[in-house]
């Protein structure tokens, strides 16, 4: 692939490059700014329901061909997950290129304010892995297009803290669907990150009297979820996690944790997690069925966060969007039911569900209101 932010530093305009052929996306830009450092990508997947939502992730990515490929995927699921969360909205990601610890900074999130706000509100933005509402209140100070901003200044705040509750609420779901009871009481689950999603579950699940394994690759996060619950077991890493005498998967840190060799060892009757991708790649989702475990569709369990930041659009509610939140327990308990009754993997009739609510709607929008 073209070098593109090699190419760009001596105009720092956004490119905006036709990616029709490849994942189907309407519009995929390319921002640089070389004196602040920012190397950002802006993918938008659809508008059919609406402006495209989605976070920004900051990310020391180990190529630009590996920033592309997360950015594509992440906002095609966004469209998918905001047409089941029943939003108005489209669907749409974005990632800067970098280590949000070392190279995040003021400059930057200003120069990729503006790029956002170039787009004419095509994408609104938000937090994801590596940006924070702090950050937001920053980019908003160049564009008007973005959500989850502290509360401070009106937003909506962390969206991981209904992304957790509606994690839950998916797992609540699959619960009812495989052993007839919703409550997680006495029920084994391993959660993989404990981060600003992961440590949220442990207490949704620790209050719901599930006995909590978990794993992460930050020992300050792991040591921060025994400080609050002294009783969570804690084992190396993924690998273990996944081996482990467990009931329930929850993978709560980065994308693809669903490979063929975590489904051939794992020991669990479902996987229900926050991260985004959990599939590393087609038919994976079938050889969970073909094991006998349940898949609760990522995109749809982890919509509270998209939910939270929604909300913000119209002058942010808490209860109501709490309240939003509370159905991913009843659309997940109807995706495993349309599963069943048409004899596919539940992620299949996710995607089919998102499919018709994206065309159903979106040609209401193409009636003519005048000018």
């Amino acid at each position: 692939m073209t070098d593109v932010f090699g190419l760009s530093h001596k105009d720092s305009s956004p490119v905006s490059t036709p990616m029709s052929g490849q994942a189907g996306h309407e519009q995929v830009v390319f921002c640089s700014d070389e004196r602040s450092g920012l190397r950002a990508i802006i993918a938008i997947h659809n508008t059919a329901l609406g402006p495209a939502l989605g976070g920004t992730r900051f990310y020391p990515y180990g190529s630009e061909q590996a920033a592309l490929a997360d950015v594509l995927n992440l906002s095609r699921a966004m469209a998918y997950k905001n047409a089941l969360a029943g939003l108005d909205l489209g669907g749409g990601k974005a990632v800067i290129i970098g280590d949000p610890e070392t190279d995040k900074n003021e400059a930057m999130l200003r120069a990729y304010g503006r790029f956002v706000q170039s787009l004419g509100g095509r994408y609104l933005t938000a937090c994801d892995v590596g940006t924070y509402s702090e950050d937001m209140d920053l980019i908003a100070r160049e564009t008007s297009y973005v959500t989850g901003r502290t509360l401070a200044q009106g937003g909506a705040g962390d969206s991981s803290i209904l992304t957790a509750f509606g994690v839950f609420q998916g797992m609540r779901a699959a619960s009812e669907h495989v052993f007839g009871t919703s409550s997680l009481r006495g029920r084994r689950v391993g959660v993989e990150g404990v981060g600003k999603v992961g440590h949220r579950l442990v207490d949704h699940l620790v209050e719901d009297g599930a006995e909590v394994v978990v794993c992460d690759v930050s020992e300050r996060a792991v040591e921060l979820v025994r400080r609050r619950h002294p009783q969570v077991e804690v084992v190396a890493d993924q690998a273990a996690l996944t081996a482990a005498d467990i009931d329930v998967y929850a993978p709560c840190a980065l994308g693809g944790a669903l490979d063929d060799g975590t489904v051939a060892r794992l020991r669990a009757s479902i996987v229900c997690g926050g991260a985004n991708n959990q599939l590393a790649h087609p038919g994976v989702e079938k050889q969970l069925a073909d094991r006998g475990i349940l898949y609760a569709p990522d995109y749809v369990v982890n919509s509270g966060g998209v939910i939270q930041v929604a909300d913000e659009i119209q002058g942010f509610d808490m209860d109501r969007a709490r309240a939003k939140a509370e159905k991913i327990y009843a659309t997940t308990l109807k995706i495993f039911t349309t599963a069943a009754e048409d004899g596919v993997p539940p992620a299949v009739a996710a995607d089919r569900l998102a499919e018709r609510r994206m065309s159903e709607v979106g040609r209401i929008r193409g009636i003519w209101l005048g000018r």
